[in-house]
């Protein structure tokens, strides 16, 4: 069982959480200038380190409220959740 630390409620159990994909995906400007090949990209394409990686969060049984968390994909460590307008720190 993964325990994932809500900043607001605490730590609680993975099954209280919806995991929200990679954080810090920037939604194109114009999509209308976009093809195919490059709204696919942004639709469909993401990181997949073996390693650290930035993710989104939303405390579903809880304080419902969406974050970020630094996961470590090999382990599943989650080392710091930050406010979603934040980016991810780095060390």
């Amino acid at each position: 069982m993964l325990l994932i630390r809500c900043p607001w409620c605490g730590n609680r159990e993975e099954t209280e959480f919806r995991y929200g994909g990679q954080a810090h995906v920037h939604h194109p400007q114009d999509t209308s200038t976009l093809d195919d090949q490059a709204w696919a990209e942004y639709l469909f394409i993401r990181d997949n380190p073996c390693g650290e990686l930035a993710e989104r969060w939303v405390h579903t049984a809880g304080c419902r409220r969406w974050f970020n968390a630094i996961r470590d994909t090999a382990t599943n460590r989650m080392r710091a959740e930050l406010p979603s307008a934040r980016k991810p720190v780095t060390r």
